[in-house]
């Protein structure tokens, strides 16, 4: 049975949208102004069990209204918005949201924030503004819910505690042209900025949970095999971690490597949620090593239920357009950030990616559900439906994605596909759930692992990053022995 569930009731027609782009021209520094409300966005409302106290990881998001800024011609005389608290802050990464997710920020975002270890102030930063194409696919339940707002891509900007943003819409050189001898003409002089502007400040907290075992967290009352994991009884961190008893004991803070004599063993005694698969001697690479939820200490009481499609045909792949001035030790806080990001300031189900992957190559389950199962993911606007989405920490426009993290992404192909007999180096056949290349009902035809910008016009997963999906495909062949 597949079980829908997705996001944004709407379709970017806009060709040409942007993942990740650098913008060239910082804004013009602004006096200071202050927003004089802030108030803490609200999580979904969970029940609290002493095992999520036991797992939960200090954390919280800041939410800040933007104020417009009177008086100031920047750049000409397009509205700005923006907000400066120079400290009495502590977060790590941030963004901007706004009420309606059905519009586009049509402009640019600047930030500089001060350091907490230094009190010094960054330079000014872009942060990326097109990220309408992630995310769950258009009128389904987690796009229409209550409380899903318009975003920009989040940024990681390291400890800090104070920051100065602006928002400034385009400019439209074209508004108010006058013909020759002729009236002036009517025009909107300027696309207004999204209404609700909000900056959400991101404190991923700092404490990791410790090895569980059978015996400290429970499994009664729990089925793997639901499309939730929501009823009596049921603790949300308790199933997070039953979804994945196929391959790991309970509580694991990883899911460790097998050689591929002992995943194509395993791939036997998987049970119906694995569906394709051969039956004579399967194609499947060895099982990569995946840091848990627990293991990045994802606090489970943020999210909703769990979401399943039929099967996995194809592999989309991203990265997050955060940045790339995280470390490795560094990549469990911005999981968890860009995790409450998505759930807590856009107000999405999980977080939207299936997977991630780090600099250093290290791999992480994403989305809840089970790293073996069809988990309906929120990565690929149109196409989230019989696909899984990895993500690769960082911004890799005019970056190299290091070695490391393209082989991983090769390592978790041949694996995953192979759970359900796909060649990597094939091509397969996805219906759009709407976008703005294909129309909603149409199949497309496209490599079985793919960049996002195959399934929808944007700049993702990044030009330098797209540039090797062929050295992950042919890396994913190999590892399934074709």
């Amino acid at each position: 049975m597949s079980k829908i569930i997705s996001m944004r009731g709407f379709l970017t027609s806009s060709i040409g949208v942007t993942c990740a782009t650098a913008l060239a021209l910082p804004l013009t520094t602004l006096p200071a102004t202050t927003a004089s409300a802030a108030t803490a966005t609200p999580t979904a409302p969970h029940a609290s069990t002493a095992a999520d106290a036991a797992t939960a990881i200090p954390g919280s998001t800041r939410s800040l209204p933007l104020a417009p800024l009177t008086g100031q011609r920047v750049l000409g005389i397009a509205p700005v918005q923006g907000l400066y608290r120079p400290d009495g802050e502590h977060f790590s990464l941030l963004g901007v949201v706004w009420t309606d997710p059905d519009i586009e920020l049509h402009g640019r975002v600047q930030v500089r924030t001060r350091s907490a270890a230094t009190g010094e102030w960054s330079g000014w930063q872009d942060i990326e503004t097109h990220n309408a194409d992630h995310g769950p696919d258009p009128g389904t339940a987690e796009s229409t819910a209550r409380g899903v707002r318009g975003a920009t891509a989040p940024l990681w900007v390291g400890d800090a505690e104070g920051v100065d943003i602006r928002v400034r819409a385009d400019d439209d050189a074209d508004a108010g042209s006058a013909p020759t001898g002729g009236p002036r003409l009517s025009h909107p002089a300027r696309p207004p900025l999204p209404s609700g502007l909000r900056l959400e400040l991101v404190d991923p907290g700092n404490e990791a949970p410790s090895e569980g075992t059978p015996a400290d967290m429970p499994r009664t009352g729990l089925d793997t095999d639901t499309d939730t994991d929501t009823g009596p009884g049921t603790d949300a961190a308790q199933a997070a971690q039953a979804a994945n008893a196929d391959v790991a004991h309970f509580g694991a803070l990883e899911i460790p490597a097998l050689g591929k004599g002992a995943t194509e063993q395993e791939l036997a005694h998987l049970k119906g949620h694995v569906k394709g698969h051969v039956k004579n001697k399967p194609h499947i690479g060895p099982r990569p090593r995946i840091v848990t939820r627990r293991g990045w200490g994802a606090d489970e009481k943020l999210r909703g239920g769990f979401a399943y499609t039929k099967k996995v045909k194809a592999v989309f792949v991203h990265h997050t357009a955060s940045g790339n001035k995280y470390t490795c030790s560094q990549t469990p806080s911005v999981i968890r950030s860009i995790y409450r990001y998505h759930v807590t300031s856009m107000g999405w189900r999980d977080i939207g990616y299936n997977f991630l992957v780090d600099k250093c190559g290290t791999l992480y389950e994403g989305r809840a559900g089970g790293v073996t199962k069809a988990v309906l993911g929120a990565h690929t606007l149109g196409f989230n439906n019989n696909s899984t989405g990895v993500a690769v920490i960082g911004t890799y426009s005019t970056t190299k994605p290091s070695g490391a993290a393209v082989k991983a992404i090769a390592k978790l192909a041949a694996w995953k596909l192979g759970l359900y007999g796909v060649n990597p180096r094939g091509k397969t056949y996805l219906t759009s759930a709407g976008g703005n290349l294909y129309a909603k009902g149409k199949k497309v035809r496209l490599n079985v692992i793919s960049g996002h910008r195959d399934g929808f016009a944007t700049e993702c997963p990044g030009k330098r990053l797209y540039a090797k999906l062929g050295t992950a495909r042919s890396g994913a062949a190999r590892y399934q022995g074709r």
